[in-house]
């Protein structure tokens, strides 16, 4: 059961990976709402305070890999990262169609 469990854990744990990336990728957050945000962290606070006194490793790992996540999410929620060459971004592609 540990094994299915750890697996499960593990599983939940990287669900905030590809996110997480993108946001760094991207430099923003713009496309995560607020309340998502908010509520995800408190949801993970919430439920860690409430599983640390049993000590069930498996529940820890698995928030405290996604609050690593939310963390880099949140900073470019507060802190987005401003482009160098904002040109680049603002350049938008006419199909022959749309002439």
């Amino acid at each position: 059961m540990d094994t299915i469990g750890w697996f499960g854990s593990i599983m939940f744990a990287i669900c905030g990976l590809p996110q997480a990336i993108q946001c760094a990728k991207d430099g923003h957050s713009n496309g995560l709402n607020w309340f998502f945000l908010i509520a995800w962290v408190l949801g993970e606070v919430c439920t860690i305070i409430y599983v640390i006194p049993k000590s069930d490793w498996i529940l820890l790992s698995n928030y405290f890999v996604n609050l690593v996540f939310l963390g880099i999410m949140l900073r470019y929620k507060i802190y987005p990262r401003v482009s160098e060459n904002i040109e680049s971004e603002l350049i938008i592609n006419y199909t022959p169609r749309m002439l």
